[in-house]
């Protein structure tokens, strides 16, 4: 090999090194899970918000208040919003769901927002759930894509029910994505959890696809293309609960909390997550 092939060669195998080391530290699944995305392509659920107004009843009920009529003042994690379903909160514009959290006085609370769901809607077990989205940015901002387990009219109760996040993402931190899983003996602070780092683009700037695909014995999540994140009961440090009941899904953005501390002085209001589609496939 001449110096010049030797040169070009020694490049090349360093800037391959680089990569490969690029993507180790963004990627947070372990070569041994066994994974593959979108293996579930039968579309068996959809809103794709192409009517105007409010959500489509037929479809999505809502939450209202601060979860005080619930017995968990602050939703249980401190957020500071009251949740409504004014249009100012939550519509459908132009194709798109906009849930858009307000810096206001309202109902003794200092921010208003929007939680939609599915419950006694649309409930399933099993199959691809994925939402095209594009998030809001500043401190304390806390929005997220989400399934709840059916409580079975309240014979059960969280966190027996099981929680899957699909996506939770603090408004502080543009280019990362959180997937989760809450059961007992993992609820709160000690869930399941793993993030990925967009590194090259921002959650908030673009659209990106978050989703998961869920199994007997498995959630796998993933963003866009990236499969990043496999929890199994082998994960979990207590009873897995996610192959007994159906789920439905909740899209929400809370202001303030545990999992993303104070609203910031400087945050800019108002702030909006725009959802683009909500997809089952089976």
């Amino acid at each position: 090999m001449n110096l010049t092939l030797q040169m070009i060669h020694t490049k090349f195998i360093l800037r391959l090194g680089i990569f490969v080391a690029s993507v180790m530290l963004t990627l947070s699944c372990s070569p041994d899970d066994k994974q593959q995305v979108t293996t579930k392509n039968n579309l068996v659920w959809q809103d794709e918000f192409n009517i105007d107004g409010a959500p489509d009843p037929l479809i999505w009920g809502a939450d209202i208040g601060n979860g005080e009529a619930e017995g968990i003042p602050g939703w249980g994690n401190e957020e500071r919003q009251y949740y409504t379903d004014r249009p100012e909160n939550v519509v459908v514009e132009n194709g798109v769901l906009k849930i858009t959290a307000l810096k206001e006085s309202f109902q003794g609370a200092d921010y208003t927002s929007a939680r939609i769901l599915t419950k006694g809607k649309y409930q399933k077990k099993y199959g691809r759930f994925e939402a095209r989205i594009k998030l809001p940015w500043g401190q304390g901002l806390w929005p997220a894509f989400w399934l709840l387990g059916d409580d079975n009219n309240g014979a059960q109760s969280w966190p027996q029910i099981g929680e899957i996040d699909i996506m939770e993402y603090r408004g502080q931190e543009p280019t990362i994505v959180h997937g989760s899983m809450h059961g007992p003996g993992y609820s709160g602070g000690q869930a399941i959890t793993k993030q990925y780092d967009l590194v090259t683009d921002r959650l908030d700037t673009n659209f990106h696809v978050y989703g998961i695909e869920w199994g007997p014995g498995y959630v796998n999540y993933y963003i866009d293309d990236v499969l990043y994140n496999q929890i199994t009961p082998d994960d979990v440090t207590g009873n897995w609960v996610f192959d007994d009941n159906e789920f439905y899904i909740i899209m929400n953005v809370a202001v303030g909390g545990t999992f993303v501390g104070a609203p910031g002085l400087n945050t800019v209001y108002p702030q909006t997550m725009h959802v683009d589609y909500v997809r089952v496939y089976e």
